[in-house]
């Protein structure tokens, strides 16, 4: 029962993140309105992380079964996606790599302003 009611609530602001999505005009998905709808409530005590952890852990538990659709899709796209194949294989690389890269940088002058906070 524990676990139904986390679901619920998960769904719940996945739902209305979905409703923003069809009420606002802006280009953002409604998974990120979702998200920001629970970061707000988780940070401002409205929900407790114990009312969605168990829920929480779970889904991210099953979370490479989710990629399985995505993964036959492509597939089932070969034909379409073989002629861009290495314009896109160099994309994903160059992008991979200035991924990384920006967030190590983040990291270290989190890790650094830290360090400076302590010593204060």
């Amino acid at each position: 029962m524990n676990y139904l009611k986390q679901f619920l609530i998960i769904l719940s602001i996945s739902f209305i993140g979905e409703v923003l999505k069809a009420v606002l005009p802006l280009p953002i998905p409604a998974s990120i309105y979702g998200m920001a709808i629970l970061f707000a409530c988780l940070m401002t005590g409205i929900l407790k992380l114990e009312q969605v952890s168990n829920a929480g852990k779970f889904l991210i538990e099953i979370m490479p079964v989710m990629f399985i659709p995505a993964g036959v899709g492509l597939m089932a796209s070969w034909n379409i996606l073989q002629p861009m194949l290495v314009p896109v294989a160099v994309i994903t690389v160059v992008v991979l790599i200035a991924v990384m890269a920006v967030s190590g940088r983040v990291s270290q002058a989190i890790i650094r302003h830290g360090k400076e906070k302590k010593r204060q």
